[in-house]
């Protein structure tokens, strides 16, 4: 079939198909992250406690560290956008991780393997796992929730076989049972120790995700399916391989957060990442892509997930509760979800 029909199928994604008179409430969702963002921002400026007159939000050394908080589900909320876009889910991303810092640490220090073959094996393991997700759930037909849920029982399982149900921690050195000093990098600043490596990882993952989403065959079959997966398989998309290729996507990112996670904790456990899922569910979410599939980019979701690390660290510098935290949260991910479900419904009306 012809590119151009391939896009034909994917139009209902593309925002340049919009009416004219756009719905202000559609620009609201998506621009959501973004101003989701500014309005933390400025809370935190307004709320934010002061020592010496200094704002302590807006303290360097402050922002490194909601961004270095961020940068581990902020890699798997990139790798996340890419299963939402197709009207999927992907609940195993959390065990991954904890499997991939289990299996990182354990080839390093019990294995005696070098630094390359070792982030190779693991970033291997995350695709393949991702991937055996995602033909199950095409080939059988089956709800990317019931296996994805499956196989987080999967990798959990997996973990605590790995590591015995016990820490692995990392030690530098050169010799049996150390690992290569390199790899201490991953917990370090750089830039007049300034910017976490970590996050450095994100940010170039995320450059990286929004090129093939937003320049590629490729990223355009992604929003296809979601937008009208019967259209784009008549259209010659190759659908199945589309599903599956986003589920290893996933897996690869997990498995990538999962080795920056050993490398800034200098320690692998089968419990690391739980959780995980969902708050990049809610970064993805909050940023603008739609649950409902065809709509979504990384940029939102690069918002939105530091959008959620900021408003984590302004009610911590506050000393509010934990609890309060995950309140707040939750009330930003129903209005994220109701706001898009009403613009929808608007959509729906319209026509």
């Amino acid at each position: 079939m012809s590119d151009q029909k391939i896009s034909v199928a994917a139009s209902p994604a593309v925002p340049a198909a919009a009416p004219k008179h756009r719905d202000p409430l559609a620009l609201v969702v998506r621009f959501q992250s973004l101003i989701g963002l500014v309005v933390v921002a400025i809370g935190g400026i307004i709320f934010s406690p002061r020592r010496h007159g200094q704002i302590l939000f807006l303290d360097p050394d402050n922002i490194a560290n909601i961004v270095r908080a961020v940068s581990e589900t902020g890699i798997i909320a990139i790798g996340m956008t890419f299963v939402i876009i197709t009207a999927g889910i992907d609940l195993s991303v959390g065990a991954v991780l904890g499997l991939s810092s289990v299996v990182t640490a354990s080839m390093m220090i019990s294995g005696g393997f070098g630094l390359i073959p070792t982030i190779l094996a693991v970033l291997i393991m995350g695709i393949v796992f991702g991937a055996i997700q995602g033909t199950i759930s095409t080939r059988f037909r089956l709800e990317p929730f019931i296996v994805t849920l499956a196989g987080l029982q999967a990798a959990r399982g997996l973990a605590l076989v790995v590591s015995g149900n016990q820490y692995i921690n990392i030690s530098y050195g050169d010799g049996p049972g150390l690992a290569p000093p390199v790899f201490a990098i991953l917990g370090e600043r750089l830039f007049n120790n300034t910017v976490p490596v970590a996050t450095i990882v994100f940010i170039v993952f995320a450059a990286i995700a929004t090129i093939v989403l937003n320049t590629t065959r490729f990223g355009r079959y992604v929003f296809a399916v979601g937008g009208n997966e019967r259209a784009a398989r008549i259209s010659g998309v190759p659908v199945s391989m589309v599903k599956i290729s986003v589920y290893a996507i996933t897996g690869f990112a997990s498995a990538l957060a999962g080795i920056v996670h050993a490398g800034q904790f200098n320690f692998g456990s089968a419990n690391d990442g739980m959780g995980y899922e969902l708050t990049a569910i809610a970064a993805v979410v909050i940023g603008g892509t739609s649950l409902f599939g065809g709509a979504g980019s990384m940029v939102g979701t690069v918002a939105g997930t530091i959008m959620l690390g900021a408003l984590a660290n302004i009610l911590q510098l506050n000393n509010i509760t934990p609890a309060m935290q995950l309140l707040a949260t939750a009330a930003i991910i129903v209005l994220a979800a109701v706001l898009q479900s009403l613009v929808r419904r608007r959509e729906g009306l319209g026509r």
